[in-house]
């Protein structure tokens, strides 16, 4: 579906999506394509991150958590995840002071045990310089896993009891609350690009009532003309939450 179809004429799109997710998919496929490295389609999947992030407000979005590096990376070969890891430092490097310039917030979701020292100490100061904006929040899934998330979730609830803070079972508010994305807007819309069509772990809890869209877009070609399709195709849906849609009421003759 394209962005003119998404639309028809004459309707008023309704607002939102306030949170959106992507899983950045097609780095490789986009290098291998070319006789290129994997690490130039990561460079160039970097670049299409900077344009998504300035679209992104222009189009209503408050929040944008984007999959960086899952816990199951760690299997890929070293070469690559060292790469992956030295764009991380480039990044930050030369972007960091647009973002906090920009008003954005930036938070990295994800464990930061076994992360190396500098990259760690990188997201920290990251996450400080930018702590005070509040215009656009942008979170990094980095080391991240949906279900070691709910893990983690599960765990720090249960720590509390240990330490006498709750005797009450775990409910859902306490794996919400428990989550790395604890604090952010509900989750609207996640985006696919690649044209794969499977979570692969990420955001599994928020993900409940969210809307798929699945783009067949490689991550390196992606910008603001495909984030905006996502939105337009976004906003004809209709959301239920497990519900009905409401019928209009008839009228009797």
């Amino acid at each position: 579906m394209t962005a003119d179809s998404a639309a028809p004429s004459g309707s008023r799109p309704p607002a939102g999506p306030r949170h959106v997710a992507i899983i950045m998919d097609g780095n490789g496929r986009w290098a291998k394509a070319r006789g290129l490295p994997r690490a130039v389609g990561h460079r160039e999947g970097v670049q299409a991150l900077k344009r998504t992030i300035q679209a992104a407000p222009d189009l209503g979005i408050q929040c944008l958590t984007v999959f960086g590096f899952s816990t199951e990376n760690w299997s890929r070969p070293p070469d690559e995840v060292s790469d992956l890891m030295g764009l991380v430092r480039t990044y930050v490097a030369s972007d960091l002071a647009r973002l906090e310039k920009a008003g954005v917030r930036l938070r990295v979701l994800g464990r930061r045990e076994g992360l190396p020292a500098d990259i760690a100490a990188i997201i920290e100061r990251a996450e400080a310089q930018t702590a005070h904006n509040d215009r656009f929040l942008l979170q990094v899934a980095f080391n991240y896993g949906g279900r070691a998330d709910l893990i983690d979730a599960a765990r720090r609830h249960m720590q509390r009891m240990l330490a006498g803070e709750t005797i009450e079972p775990i409910g859902e508010a306490d794996i919400t609350d428990g989550l790395a994305t604890a604090g952010s807007p509900p989750l609207d819309l996640i985006i696919r690009t690649s044209g794969e069509q499977r979570l692969s772990n990420f955001l599994l809890w928020e993900a409940a009532y969210a809307e798929l869209v699945f783009q067949d877009v490689l991550w390196p070609d992606y910008g603001p003309k495909a984030l905006e399709e996502a939105v337009l195709i976004f906003r004809q849906r209709e959301r239920r939450y497990g519900g009905r849609a409401v019928e209009p009421a008839r009228v009797s003759a």
